[in-house]
């Protein structure tokens, strides 16, 4: 490898690395809907210089999570309940096709073991009331339900709107009723999987995913919430 070479894969790898760590501080709220910051303050927060910030912020412009700001640095990107609305309709129809089409194959218990297991999670976290917890399965159920259907491009659809879903999802983690339906509602999924029910796999997840984004805009309601 040239110097050059070296060099280039060096300042790549910092791209990622700043492009990460703001990534995941804006998915968990730890820069909440509005967050404003410099450049130079989020080099220093990071500990790295301003180059591969400014190049990953490019990034998060592009994924709709932040406006760039000339010479006032960055924005973090609300989500109102216009947004989610249409997110959760794109989700809603992708992801049932993902289903549609797994189901088509008829999969194996073995090949549905993923999901089982993301379950088990999610039961052994809500016996534990360990909500975070439940969140991170419940993700890992609809990761690879979408993965599992062997479409690339519509597994990279669905996740082009995961991030923005996940940040509104962990911001009513503890607003919303305990989420006991959802572990249900995939074991009835996983059920019509397994029977090779390619039309009940995806009416199963549609109405999943309707429900879950009728409990999302209630709270928008209730809580008279113009964005989060």
């Amino acid at each position: 490898m040239t110097r050059a070479t070296a060099a280039d894969s060096a300042s790549l790898s910092m791209v990622d690395a700043a492009y990460r760590d703001m990534h995941r501080r804006i998915l968990d709220n730890i820069w909440a809907p509005g967050y404003q910051a410099l450049e130079q303050e989020i080099a220093l927060q990071l500990g790295m210089s301003r180059t591969p910030v400014r190049e990953a912020l490019i990034r998060l412009e592009k994924e709709g999570l932040v406006a760039v700001i000339p010479r006032r640095g960055m924005r973090v990107l609300p989500v109102s309940p216009t947004d989610m609305c249409e997110i959760y309709e794109i989700l809603g129809a992708l992801e049932s096709a993902a289903a549609e089409k797994l189901a088509a194959r008829k999969p194996t218990d073995a090949e549905l073991e993923p999901l089982l297991v993301a379950t088990r999670d999610m039961e052994k976290a809500l016996a534990a009331d360990d909500l975070d917890a439940w969140a991170k399965a419940d993700e890992s159920f609809h990761e690879q339900l979408v993965t599992m259907a062997g479409n690339k491009l519509l597994a990279d659809a669905v996740f082009s709107h995961w991030d923005r879903a996940h940040r509104a999802r962990m911001f009513t983690l503890r607003l919303r009723p305990k989420p006991v339906n959802s572990t249900q509602e995939h074991m009835a999924l996983v059920e019509r999987l397994r029977e090779g029910d390619a039309a009940g796999a995806a009416a199963v997840n549609r109405e999943h995913r309707q429900r879950a984004s009728r409990e999302l805009l209630s709270i928008f309601e209730r809580f008279r919430l113009q964005q989060m």
